[in-house]
């Protein structure tokens, strides 16, 4: 089950999704475009905000690892899935809310 699937119960919660890779411009807008996302898809193709959250080591990484942060409206880290899963992955986050 995607995000997308349960973004009206995160909006209920007051939980914003906001995904974030390090694709370019293009390639984000095409993914997002496809998947249907009625969510932000944020460019990182520096990897600068991958390596603030730990998921690349440094600049020179291929790519960065797939985790997700849950953040409080005061910005800071409530959890953090590292790594973060997939399929039933969005239901377990709902479920911790």
């Amino acid at each position: 089950m995607a995000f997308q699937a349960l973004l009206s119960q995160f909006t209920e919660k007051n939980v914003a999704i906001v995904g974030c890779s390090n694709d370019g411009a293009a390639k984000n807008t095409a993914f997002a475009q496809e998947h249907g996302f009625g969510f932000p898809l944020l460019c990182d193709t520096d990897l600068t905000v991958a390596i603030a959250y730990g998921a690349a080591a440094d600049a020179s990484a291929k790519a960065a690892s797939r985790i997700a942060a849950l953040m409080g409206e005061d910005g800071m880290v409530l959890k953090v899935w590292d790594p973060a899963g997939k399929g039933p992955f969005p239901a377990e986050v709902m479920a911790s809310l």
